[in-house]
Parts: C-alpha cells; structure tokens; sequence
C-alpha cells in the first residue's frame, strides 16, 4: 500500500482490499458503473462509509452518477500495489498451515505464498503445492534471500515470539499472526493478530447478547 493510503483511518485501510474484490467481478462481469448503494449491498457497508471511504481519495465518482468501475479498478489496483507480485512467506506447516499452502490466494494473482519453514523432517525439503518447505535453520538467509517483507505465522504458541525476534534480521515489515501470542515487535514491524478462538467467542457473544448485527461491525 502506498504512502498515500497510509494517512486513512486504518478502518478505512482494512476496507480497501472489500472493494476492490467486489470491483474486479463488476469488471469481470462488463459493468461499466456502479452506484454506492449497490457497493453497499455487495460487500454489506453502509453507503455513507463507503462515500467517506472513497472521499479520502478525492472525486472518485460523481453524484447521481455513480463511479465508473475501470477508473476504480485502476485507481484501487495502484493503491493497492496490485500491480506487482508480492511474496510472502509460511512459517509453520500444521494443519492450519497446510491450509493455506492448499489455498495460497488463488484469487489473488499478485499474492503468493513463494516458501513454507518447519523442523518437522518429514516435511522438510518437500513441496506442497508447488511451495518449497525449508528447515527453520534456513529461515532468515531464504527471507532475505527473496526480500520477503511479510510472513504468515502459524507455530505453537510457546516459539511464536522466539521466530519474530529472529525475524528482526530480515527485511520482514508484516507479520499475519494466527497464534495465541501477543507478539513483541518493533516500531518498524506491523503485526496483524487473528486468533480463531477469541473472534469465535466474540461472535456467540454477540449472538446471545444483540437482537440484530451492525451491519459494518459485522465485516471486520
């Protein structure tokens, strides 16, 4: 993402990558404008959000007619950094782990998970699904060997904070953390917690406890 989406209101930021899946299919699809109302019902955001959202950027669209899907196609593309192919890297090859080497963003052509690292010896110096997995002891030397600035981090809980201090080493900005821990990092360093069990527990208490969702809450 670029400087200029770096000065937005994070929850705008998280936004970004919403519109632009929902603008690739109105594309895909031969449509040549679309209005704020249809954004809002297509990825479930109110429609003054997603006009504040857009305002940040300048005249995006103009009233009563809408916004033209090729101008934000290229414009969220750029933003985004679509344009060039980003590397990321797996560290650990668990259940949770091979899920993803099952998936690597396969809508997401500029995406790709290039390596996997694990101890495990039988999966050690083998290939899933065309991804090569290397041993731990490899890690830093192949992060910057590639110039990999983002890792996806699915390792026990207890080593999860031991990898990161290593990753200081690396040129590695991003960390998308499916551990337990809460990590350490420096300044430089941006970390992006999902734990499956607390956002779980947040959603059955919603579910107990509001008679109806708020529509915007519900996507983050």
């Amino acid at each position: 993402m670029n400087e200029e989406t770096m000065k937005i209101p994070q929850a705008t930021a998280k936004r970004l990558p919403l519109y632009y899946r929902f603008i690739k299919n109105l594309h895909a699809s031969g449509k040549q404008r679309v209005s704020s109302a249809e954004l809002s019902e297509a990825v479930k955001v109110d429609s003054a959000t997603i006009r504040r959202d857009f305002s940040y950027f300048g005249a995006l669209g103009k009233k009563g007619y809408g916004y033209n899907v090729n101008y934000l196609l290229s414009f969220f593309s750029k933003t985004l950094d679509q344009d060039e192919l980003t590397k990321v890297a797996l560290i650990g090859v668990g259940n949770l782990g091979t899920a993803f080497l099952n998936y690597n963003f396969l809508k997401n052509n500029n995406t790709k998970i290039a390596m996997a690292f694990e101890v495990d010896p039988d999966k050690v110096g083998q290939h899933m699904s065309d991804v090569p997995i290397y041993h731990m002891d490899e890690l830093e030397e192949r992060l910057l060997a590639e110039e990999v600035t983002a890792v996806i981090l699915t390792v026990p809980a207890g080593v999860a904070q031991q990898i990161t201090d290593r990753l200081e080493k690396t040129d590695v900005k991003g960390i998308l953390n499916f551990t337990p821990a809460r990590l350490t990092v420096p300044p430089s360093v941006r970390v992006h917690h999902i734990d499956l069990a607390v956002e779980l527990q947040s959603l059955i208490y919603f579910l107990k406890n509001y008679d109806s969702p708020d529509t915007e809450n519900s996507q983050d």
